[in-house]
């Protein structure tokens, strides 16, 4: 009976109060001592789709891509030095040449998948069809990801056609006599003709396996090409990796684009 007072409670020492405003288990999201949390997501608002820590970026990524975007620069840039210069590489690539080089038909096969007339009609049907989604959706600027996916492709032999002309390196031995090998243009087609129908059709994929089983298709389709191109013996194998390099710039740019065109 001794307890029963007519004022409000007051604090016991030694007693510590569960739900304090701050308090660990409290549900508040601060430390104990009114800090913000130490952990990177804490704080931070949601993407449009729900997935907290999102937006801004989470710390990482950029170096990733940084780093994804320097590595192929530097290794473009090293491997068409050493084909302009006639360097070293160029030994090392002719020998993998001749272990790789076995035609077949169903390397030739592989390498016409990255025949612009196979690889461009895929990628306007992936355009027309998610330019109507987004405007069937009411999406602001729908037209826009379909406008940029189409000026990408077109850079593709804006950008391959005067290398070619430039490093002037000659084909294996399996071709005949002539010089334009460098880079791939078969290889470029289908990286950014594939890739860029990927990342438009993507965000209208409603569950995980399907836009992973549409990311691994690409990543097949462009394996399949570049491995029937050096199967084949229509390109050296750094004529292939040099394509890579060069569609990697470029793919890059281009989700960055669609990313931040969704955060809009």
């Amino acid at each position: 009976m001794g307890d029963i007072r007519p004022g409000p409670p007051q604090l016991r020492p030694g007693r510590a109060l569960a739900h304090t405003t701050g308090a660990s288990g409290s549900g508040s999201p601060h430390r104990s001592d009114s800090r913000p949390p130490q952990t990177p997501r804490g704080g931070r608002p949601s993407d449009p789709i729900g997935r907290p820590g999102t937006t801004p970026p989470v710390p990482g990524r950029p170096a990733f891509l940084i780093f994804l975007l320097g590595s192929a620069v530097l290794l473009f840039a090293l491997i068409t030095w050493q084909v302009v210069e006639d360097g070293p590489l160029l030994r090392v690539d002719e020998r993998v040449s001749r272990a790789l080089v076995h035609p077949d038909l169903a390397s030739a096969d592989l390498a016409d998948l990255g025949n612009v007339e196979i690889a461009v009609p895929v990628l306007v049907a992936a355009l027309l069809w998610s330019a109507w989604r987004a405007r069937r959706m009411g999406t602001d600027r729908w037209w826009l990801p379909p406008t940029a996916a189409a000026g990408l492709m077109a850079l593709v032999p804006a950008l391959v056609v005067p290398l070619k002309e430039l490093t002037d390196r000659s084909g294996t031995p399996v071709v005949p006599p002539g010089t334009g090998y460098y880079p791939s243009g078969h290889t470029a087609t289908a990286a950014i003709a594939y890739g860029a129908a990927t990342l438009l059709i993507l965000p209208w994929l409603r569950t995980t396996r399907a836009r992973r089983a549409l990311v691994v298709l690409y990543g097949l389709l462009v394996l399949g090409v570049s491995f029937g191109l050096v199967r084949r013996g229509w390109h050296w194998p750094l004529d292939v990796v040099a394509s890579w390099c060069l569609c990697t710039v470029l793919m890059l740019g281009f989700w960055l684009f669609l990313a931040r065109l969704g955060r809009r």
